[in-house]
């Protein structure tokens, strides 16, 4: 299992137990990617994780900096999936970063980011679709 540890927050390079392509994912018994994908970016503060790494490489303590409110355990756990699931990566510093897989997550998630944004009314400019909206 990847894990993380718990004074620096650093991965170590065994393997991963969260969720990835060919698992079953949380609640089904099929590993298709779609559904797998769901079941990680639904846990508590992964999509933040990418989300605030979408500009710039940040160390552990940065990131949870940047998370206002996350534990360092739920941080430890979501560095671990991401990183097993290969939508980030640390580099010898320790410091993270999206993957290509992870930068092209951002880029999936642009048409939802516009439909959120009609669908929410135009109180808000996201970020993601650059539209006002919500």
């Amino acid at each position: 299992m990847l894990r993380v540890s718990k004074q620096n927050g650093s991965a170590s390079e065994n393997e991963a137990q969260g969720p990835r392509p060919g698992r079953a994912a949380r609640g089904t018994r099929t590993g298709k990617p779609l559904l797998v994908a769901f079941d990680l970016l639904g846990r508590r503060w992964a999509l933040r994780v990418v989300w605030e790494l979408r500009e710039e490489q940040l160390g552990f303590r940065a990131l949870q900096e940047r998370c206002e409110g996350m534990s360092s355990s739920v941080l430890r756990d979501r560095l671990a999936e991401l990183v097993g699931a290969r939508l980030i990566e640390a580099d010898d510093d320790r410091r993270y970063r999206l993957s290509a897989h992870g930068a092209g997550l951002l880029d999936a998630l642009r048409p939802l980011s516009a439909w959120a944004d009609e669908w929410g009314g135009h109180t808000y400019r996201s970020p993601l679709s650059g539209r006002p909206g919500g």
